[in-house]
């Protein structure tokens, strides 16, 4: 099975190459991805640079964020719509920062959270979601400063994937961007659908796909990449690994990289 033998033969082995900016990565070769960082273990607040420097030392293939952008067109790292009590679309970025996270982390900007992410780091893609605006229009800004941010930040190499809950937005990156990967979250389309748009994967709820299983053999036989979210119950984990997932996005990253040991033994044994 991808990834599982691999990792079993060599847990701490992971290809490399130079970490200049402009260099080819390669990223660490497990499908776990710590969902808005590795925060949980360690009590780190979700979306923040500590959490995703964790998982930069767990050696998670991916640490997936959440962006939205302020009334000034400011791109933040946060989740949900609003923040400190205040309406992020309707907020400056001035605004919001006056109030720190818990562990006294200035709400980080879309480019700090890139530039923390670039730094000292060979193991970790950034798994990029961008979250739906409620202001018409705003879908394709938020988009295209994306994009333009990370070109400006020779951060290519180290976006891994685009990923959103709006067809707009990802097939706006992808317009704008035709090199770039793009999954959606939403289980709203099928594999073949997402083939014909040219979006490179699904990246769906597990229960959704518990109950589409043929989406999986389909996603397989179209070369889609296979991801889901958020798993954090081991039976889940165990399914996924089992059905050889390309990326598991979670919470709980040193369950799932224990998981991978466990089913990866029981493989070589038949």
């Amino acid at each position: 099975m991808r990834h599982l033998i691999t990792l079993f033969i060599g847990i701490e082995l992971f290809s490399y190459s130079s970490t200049t900016q402009n260099s080819e990565i390669s990223f660490a070769d497990n499908p776990v991805v710590a969902h808005r960082g590795a925060w949980k273990a360690k009590d780190l607040p979700q979306n923040s640079v500590a959490a995703l420097k964790e998982a930069i030392d767990l050696k998670c293939t991916g640490s997936e964020f959440d962006v939205r952008m302020t009334a000034d067109n400011i791109l933040i790292v946060t989740h949900d719509a609003d923040y400190a009590g205040l309406d992020i679309e309707t907020s400056t970025y001035n605004e919001l920062a006056k109030h720190k996270l818990p562990n006294g982390e200035i709400l980080p900007t879309l480019r700090d959270y890139i530039v923390a992410g670039m730094t000292n780091n060979s193991t970790t893609a950034l798994v990029c979601e961008l979250k739906p605006s409620k202001i018409e229009g705003r879908n394709i800004r938020i988009a295209e400063k994306t994009v333009a941010l990370v070109k400006e930040l020779e951060a290519e190499a180290y976006i891994s994937y685009y990923i959103s809950f709006s067809y707009e937005l990802i097939k706006r990156i992808k317009d704008i961007e035709p090199k770039s990967k793009v999954l959606y979250l939403d289980g709203s389309k099928s594999p073949q659908e997402l083939k014909t748009d040219g979006i490179t994967g699904l990246d769906y709820a597990v229960w959704k796909l518990k109950n589409n299983k043929h989406w999986i053999v389909e996603a397989k036989v179209l070369d889609l990449k296979l991801n889901s979210w958020t798993v954090n119950k081991q039976n889940d984990i165990d399914w996924l690994l089992t059905e050889e997932f390309d990326y598991i996005t979670t919470d709980e990253p040193e369950l799932t990289f224990e998981r991978l040991k466990v089913i990866s033994k029981s493989i070589i044994k038949e």
